[in-house]
């Protein structure tokens, strides 16, 4: 089904890999010629030149405002936020000199729809967005109207363009589009004309063959792909680039589909070969002219290839919890039992919590069925027109009952939802009893449709991390998603809520013109591009609330651990949550009450102690315990030492900011007084980013060693500010614990110029006011 190829490629034509291996002109040529193939000039089988002949290089050279292909400096087309990001993204533009949007910004409100926490505030932040976009030149989408990515898709993506979103999951590569999933603070460097820095990132070709067999969905493919490349970092940072015979098989649909889960590979970005789908898709759209056929060169090169035989591939379930928890839905039901005792045993050392028992054997039925209580299709990834269609004639005349299992189903977009109703599928699904709803995104994350305490949801949305969902395991709740396609959601539902692959379904064939109705756009959205307005001002909910103050790095830095994680992985909704708490998302002091709430409840009082010292020293009085660490770890006068010492927190984590692009996940623990981060590598380039615009320093730590320290260990790290200034990578520091003081090493590598800046300003907001 599915081979990785860790070595080097050349494509040629587009149709025959051959494997790197080092070999010399002429042993890749006799390899060439093996596969039927005319020989290479020995300049085209040049690394260096057949690099650039992926497509991505010609994208990313495009967008490059460097001048050299190794450092990159983007600059996008289009922007997108949604509505749990861009108030802070407005508030930091503007403190850093924001004047008008120089290139269209969407701002969408599809996560905190429905959620009714904290009274007027969702609204609130609603006006202020629509306040912003007549301010400043933007496009403002309604709640309820289009989640983020469906219109993005609908009327921004474009072939051979970039666009930058706050939300991890900007993904547009089956529209010939490279989009990037980034925190806020890179989309305010965008607001304000300046640069996407990356060093150029490894491409890896993704190629498609065979064709998919009946009951087979885009998110089968898309588990199978995140299954098989997650855990060893197989794409992490990487372009994924898709090329093969299979592509012209797939709608444009399926390939949206599989798209956005790209994401959840821990990949930077995708981009797909492009043809008259395509071109049909824009065509339909009202955007003919923003169609280009693109394909990569005769001979081009990849770093590392994964080959995917489509005819093979199963109906795939993720497990909780994580997307790359992946079964076929056929293993889990002939060894049930045994798949979920190892849930079991992996969510106790993830949940270290009494207060819940997490067991799903009791969902086993006569030894053999699995039962499920909730089936959502929802979202980017699921609210699409022909996933929801083909479910609705797979439950044409058919009863979902009145038992404990339910449906819901949420279309993408207003246009989306209206061609369902014209075509019928709408009156199928509720005559079936599946509840429709409007476009949002909160299944996705906890503020929809949250399941029972312990029960098992099968959704086709994006992530199914813990308690993403919703459920609060500090008040003894657990629940569990498990990530499906549609199609074996509607299997399922047919089957009483009986976990079935859509393999063992009859579906049937239809054909379905789809119109795209833009006058739903054309009446409610605002289009404010171009049309800036300084005139007019902003409209603030009494919720909303400016940056505190943040401080240039001092000489030294003394951290204390407030937070040790020794998970795998830690999820950027477990730093901090998502659901209702996004609520508070325009009041950043509020917000971080709930940094690390779930996993690690005695954080946030932790850290706020530490807080309060350096508050109080920089009021000029000085905490004798403090004196009495530094006289441990200094010859200098303690006194002396402290008043070129900054106090803050720091978190420990072996692999932290897998997931959301939220920049909250990094914020909040700037606002209580975090000044860094110590891990053993990061789970996402977008997470470490959101950590240096915030002023938190990402250290990493020597995987070879065991970071065996505890909450309430102070590190001291002298001559901070220097070695950020001169780019010294390693670092000495000592850890100073109960029993003892010890050496130890942190690095910081990597560093360019502009993120050293940041650093020593404390901030990206103090970065742009440093400018002014």
């Amino acid at each position: 089904m599915l081979e990785l190829i860790k070595n080097g490629v050349f494509l040629y034509d587009g149709t025959t890999i051959v494997e790197d291996e080092n070999l010399s002109y002429e042993e890749l040529n006799n390899k060439i010629k093996s596969t039927g193939k005319e020989p290479v000039e020995k300049e085209l089988l040049d690394k260096n030149n057949a690099k650039k002949g992926t497509i991505a290089y010609h994208i990313l050279n495009k967008h490059n405002a460097s001048g050299n292909d190794t450092d990159l400096a983007i600059k996008f087309d289009a922007l997108a936020s949604h509505d749990i990001t861009y108030v802070g993204i407005v508030q930091t533009a503007i403190a850093s000199g924001l004047t008008a949007f120089p290139v269209p910004y969407v701002l969408t409100n599809c996560h905190n729809s429905l959620c009714s926490v904290g009274g007027t505030i969702n609204e609130d932040d609603h006006v202020f967005g629509l306040s912003a976009a007549k301010k400043f030149g933007g496009i403002f989408v309604p709640p309820h109207v289009a989640v983020i990515h469906q219109y993005m898709r609908e009327m921004h993506a474009a072939c051979g363009s970039m666009i930058l979103g706050s939300d991890s999951h900007t993904r547009y590569g089956a529209l010939g589009t490279m989009a990037i999933g980034e925190g806020g603070p890179e989309i305010v460097k965008q607001l304000l004309s300046n640069t996407y820095d990356v060093k150029y990132p490894e491409v890896v070709l993704v190629y498609l063959e065979g064709t998919p067999r009946s009951g087979i969905g885009p998110q089968d493919v898309a588990l199978a792909i995140v299954g098989a490349v997650f855990k060893d970092g197989f794409a992490k940072n990487k372009v994924l680039e898709f090329v093969g015979p299979a592509i012209s098989s797939l709608s444009v649909d399926f390939r949206n589909g599989i798209d956005v889960m790209t994401t959840e590979t821990s990949c930077l970005t995708s981009i797909w070969s492009t043809d008259e789908k395509v071109e049909q898709y824009l065509e339909i759209h009202g955007r003919k002219q923003d169609y280009k056929k693109l394909d990569p060169a005769k001979i081009a090169y990849y770093d590392s290839a994964i080959k995917i035989d489509l005819s093979k591939v199963e109906c795939m379930i993720a497990l909780p919890f994580h997307p790359s928890n992946v079964y076929s839905i056929k293993e889990l039901s002939n060894n049930a039992l045994d798949i979920f005792n190892i849930i079991r045993e992996d969510g106790k050392k993830q949940f270290n919590n009494s207060k819940i028992d997490i067991n799903l054997s009791n969902k086993i039925i006569d030894g053999k069925h699995i039962q499920i209580d909730q089936g959502i299709v929802a979202g980017c990834s699921g609210g699409t027109f022909e996933n929801i269609y083909e479910m609705s004639m797979m439950l044409e005349n058919k009863n979902l009952g009145s038992d404990y299992f339910s449906l819901s189903v949420y279309p993408a977009s207003q246009p989306v939802n209206i061609e369902l109703t014209k075509s019928g599928a709408i009156q199928k699904l509720m005559e079936a009893g599946a509840i429709v709803k409007t476009a949002f995104c909160g299944p996705c994350f906890g503020a929809g449709d949250v399941p029972a305490n312990n029960a098992l949801s099968i959704r086709h949305t994006t992530r199914n991390f813990p308690n993403r969902e919703g459920s609060k395991p500090n008040e003894g709740q657990i629940s569990y998603v498990a990530l499906m396609d549609t199609r074996s959601i509607a299997a399922t539902a047919l089957n009483g809520g009986i976990l079935t692959p859509a393999t063992e379904i009859e579906i049937p064939k239809y054909t379905y013109d789809y119109a795209f109705n833009g006058e739903i756009y054309n009446r409610r959205v605002h289009f404010g591009h171009k049309k800036a307005n300084d005139t007019l001002d902003l409209k603030f909910g009494p919720n909303i609330a400016e940056w505190p103050k943040m401080y240039p790095l001092n000489e030294n830095v003394l951290l204390s651990l407030a937070s040790v994680i020794h998970d795998e992985v830690t999820t950027t909704d477990e730093l901090i949550p998502s659901g209702e708490t996004s609520s508070f998302r325009s009041n950043p002091l509020r917000l971080a009450q709930f940094t690390l709430s779930r996993k690690d409840p005695e954080y946030v009082g932790r850290t706020t102690k530490i807080h309060e010292i350096e508050t109080n020293r920089l009021a000029g009085e000085k905490n004798n315990d403090i004196i009495s660490i530094l006289s441990k770890v200094s010859s200098e006068d303690a006194s002396e030492l402290l008043n070129k010492t900054s106090i803050g927190s720091a978190i420990f984590a072996r692999k932290p900011g897998d997931g959301s692009a939220r920049e909250q996940a990094a914020s909040c623990q700037k606002v209580l007084g975090g000044y860094a981060n110590i891990a053993y590598e990061y789970a996402t380039k977008r997470y470490r980013s959101n950590l240096i615009n915030w002023g938190i320093l990402p250290f990493t730590f020597d995987t070879a060693q065991n970071f065996d320290y505890e909450n309430g260990d102070y590190i001291f790290v002298p001559n901070i500010k220097n070695a950020v200034e001169n780019g010294i990578e390693e670092i000495p520091a000592k850890i100073i614990t109960k029993d003892a003081v010890k050496d130890i090493t942190l690095y910081l590598k990597g560093l360019n110029e502009t993120e050293k800046e940041i650093l020593l300003q404390g901030s990206l907001i103090n970065y742009y006011a440093s400018k002014k």
